[in-house]
């Protein structure tokens, strides 16, 4: 039986149904240039000062934000089925990906997910591991030549390198930098209108400076995927092929019966979502890396025991992924009604899941904010306190992938090298975009490994 949650004294009651404390309109007014400031700073005053279950006095919507992990279960896993993507956040991504595998829902969400689902098998990790190593070692060797880079720079470029060779069975390298830069300028333009009010009242068609960036890197975008497409069929396909490019096209050649359109968007989502996830990941590993030299001392052992990585390795990347998730917040809609942690969610309302917030709760990661790659070593394995890839049916079909990738590159980058902060480098903030992104780059250096002592982190 559900127990149900009451707060009878709470000052918002006259403006949500929801039975959950929260601020008020004033408040929500007061804090909108904080909100599109910082929106993790603001998520975590609000959830320290409400509590992990907070109401948003939004116009004609309930807004529940859910900060437990019985919560996010809930939603994202034992009733999927109750909650859609007809949110803001997917609405502006869809704008850019179309009604791919990241915006999609229902039956349409589930025939593309069965289409390409093969192109991410197991079986399929081997090649994946080979590509990311080789694309690490073209990493370090560039990294190398200049000394100090811009690492979410050099990652975007990589990964967009990566995911050519591995779900297209293509090379990207001479498009990576106009792609990198197309994905960047049409992201920018989501961000800023998931955060506004102004899309939603100005006509699409006006020619507005950010409508017509769109347009531009929507067009560059398309012109890549269209010439996958047609260099992919002027090669022809084999039945032993099974890439994503050669599920997507037997698709459109078969019973499937996918339309060029279908075939684009799951390209551009791909593209997206397989070269921004896993490059946060690598830029944020590097970051946490160099300010704690005993973690890369006992990352430096593991790799000369394990040359493709080992577990430190795989538990320094889990920890990362724990600390900057790369999909910080998910957006849900309830279709029906529903109770979630106590709290009665009446069909319509928008619920909002953070994993930025679930995964810095105190009563589930002891220390939150410290960099402890001992957690993925010795603690039980993570349930819904840990979804940097989402939870349930609709977990990120590329999370093994990804996975593999950052663990190869990551070996292959830091085999008898180091990773340091640049003297007078500037204090690193975070960008909550479509992911998380150092604001301005994160220049660092890559510099040989010197003989000595080392001071290896222990559990």
């Amino acid at each position: 039986m559900t127990t149900l949650v009451t707060h009878p004294h709470r000052r918002n009651a006259r403006y949500t149904p929801l039975d959950a404390d929260g601020p008020l309109p004033a408040d929500m007014l007061r804090d909108v240039p904080a909100i599109r400031r910082d929106p993790l700073a603001y998520l975590e005053r609000t959830v320290a000062r409400y509590g992990d279950l907070v109401a948003f006095p939004l116009p004609r919507t309930p807004v529940l934000l859910v900060n437990t992990p019985d919560g996010a279960r809930r939603v994202l896993q034992d009733n999927h089925r109750g909650y859609g993507k007809r949110t803001v956040q997917y609405a502006a991504l869809g704008l850019v990906t179309g009604a791919g595998l990241l915006t999609a829902d229902g039956d349409l969400w589930r025939r593309h997910r069965r289409v390409t689902q093969p192109g991410f098998h197991h079986g399929r990790l081997d090649a994946v591991a080979t590509a990311a190593a080789t694309a690490g070692a073209r990493l370090r060797a560039g990294w190398d030549a200049e000394g100090t880079v811009d690492a979410d720079r050099a990652t975007l470029r990589t990964m967009i390198e990566v995911v050519g060779s591995t779900l297209f069975a293509a090379d990207l390298s001479a498009n990576g930098e106009r792609l990198v830069e197309a994905v960047d300028a049409a992201l920018a333009v989501v961000v800023r209108r998931a955060r506004s009010p102004l899309p939603a009242i100005l006509p699409g068609w006006l020619p507005t400076p950010s409508a017509r960036r769109l347009r531009a890197a929507v067009a560059t975008l398309d012109e890549a995927c269209a010439a996958l497409v047609a260099g992919r069929r002027a090669a022809g396909l084999s039945e032993a092929d099974a890439d994503v490019l050669a599920l997507l096209l037997r698709a459109a050649d078969g019973l499937d019966g996918l339309d060029d359109r279908e075939v684009r968007d799951e390209l551009v989502t791909l593209v997206i979502a397989g070269h921004e996830t896993v490059a946060s990941c690598l830029t944020w590993t590097l970051h946490l890396l160099a300010d704690r030299p005993d973690v890369q001392d006992r990352l430096a052992a593991d790799l000369a025991d394990h040359p493709h990585g080992g577990p430190w390795t795989r538990a320094v990347v889990d920890e990362a992924l724990r600390l900057y998730p790369p999909a910080w917040v998910v957006t849900r809609r309830a279709l029906e009604d529903d109770v979630v942690a106590g709290v009665r969610v009446p069909a319509g309302t928008l619920v909002i899941v953070s994993p930025w917030l679930l995964h810095r709760r105190e009563a589930d990661w002891p220390e939150p904010e410290r960099f402890d790659p001992c957690r993925f070593l010795a603690r039980r394995p993570p349930g819904a306190d840990y979804v940097p890839f989402g939870a349930g049916p609709r977990l990120c079909i590329g999370r093994d992938v990804a996975l593999v990738q950052c663990v190869r590159i990551l070996a292959e980058l830091l085999r008898d090298r180091r990773v340091v902060r640049p003297a007078g480098a500037p204090e690193v903030r975070v960008d909550a975009l479509v992911t998380l992104r150092p604001r301005g780059g994160l220049p660092l250096a890559l510099v040989p490994s010197t003989p000595g002592a080392p001071r290896p982190a222990s559990c």
